[in-house]
């Protein structure tokens, strides 16, 4: 018990995941973004701090992932700064807003990740020694160097490809592409082997007016998914994700179609 309290208590000071804050923000202006070094993938024991098998943070348990390898991932990035200049990570190391690292709320610490932005078509690499973010709907909180170098500080959010690299691994190789009818951003609820289930999740959300309309996707793994959506920007997925906190749904996850030349 006095580790899981030890470790909320690391994970709060470290980062709160709802960055940028009003109290939070960038530190010195970085003329050439693009100059920054990627953080290079190392083969070094996990952390002796931020893996245990499940943490609390405001009221949520969280598991950390036994494994890093081959993970993929898409959804909303952010990014923290100044606030937590200095203040000890996760993982025990002091936060630098200067270096290209990360927070993720389930990987093991340390991992190396390539994120690519999938507006912009950016690509960086980072080291995620973090925890976070804790805010719905995101995946990655960015350190203020590996945001600016992504290109995403002015809007202080992106969509992202996330995947695991590890040492010698090639990075940057794929390409955004468009693809045909799934565009913008959806609201994953559930998925179900029983189309009647989904159906029947679909009107009980209809019935709650909800901003955006619920639809039943049936995948070729026979799961059917019930999505809201689409919604055009960050702002309307936060903002339905504000709805789903005020009724009796789960917040769901963020889902963005595959936009890649190699599967993710």
């Amino acid at each position: 018990m006095r580790v899981t309290i030890l470790l909320a208590t690391l994970l709060v000071a470290g980062c709160s995941g709802l960055a940028p804050e009003p109290q939070d923000g960038p530190g010195r202006v970085i003329d050439d973004p693009m100059a920054i070094p990627d953080a290079v993938p190392q083969d070094v024991p996990a952390s002796r701090y931020g893996n245990p098998e499940r943490y609390e943070v405001f009221g949520r348990t969280y598991e950390v992932m036994a494994s890093a390898e081959d993970h993929r991932e898409r959804g909303i990035a952010s990014w923290y700064g100044s606030k937590f200049q200095g203040r000890r990570t996760s993982s025990g190391e002091p936060y630098d807003m200067y270096a290209m690292t990360a927070a993720h709320k389930h990987l093991p610490l340390p991992t190396w990740v390539e994120v690519r932005h999938l507006d912009n078509d950016r690509t960086i690499v980072v080291k995620v020694n973090d925890r976070g973010p804790f805010a719905d709907n995101r995946i990655i909180d960015l350190s203020y160097a590996a945001a600016a170098k992504l290109g995403m500080l002015e809007k202080g959010t992106a969509p992202v490809a996330i995947r695991t690299v590890t040492p010698g691994q090639a990075t940057g190789s794929a390409k955004a592409t468009p693809e045909a009818g799934e565009r913008g951003y959806w609201i994953q609820l559930a998925a179900f082997r029983s189309a009647g289930n989904a159906r029947r999740l679909a009107e009980r959300l209809r019935a709650a007016e909800l901003s955006a309309a619920p639809t039943v996707r049936e995948g070729e793994d026979g799961l059917h998914r019930v999505r809201l959506g689409p919604l055009p920007d960050v702002d309307s997925v936060d903002r339905l994700s504000t709805e789903l906190d005020g009724t009796r749904f789960s917040s769901g996850r963020v889902i963005i179609p595959a936009s890649t030349t190699q599967p993710e």
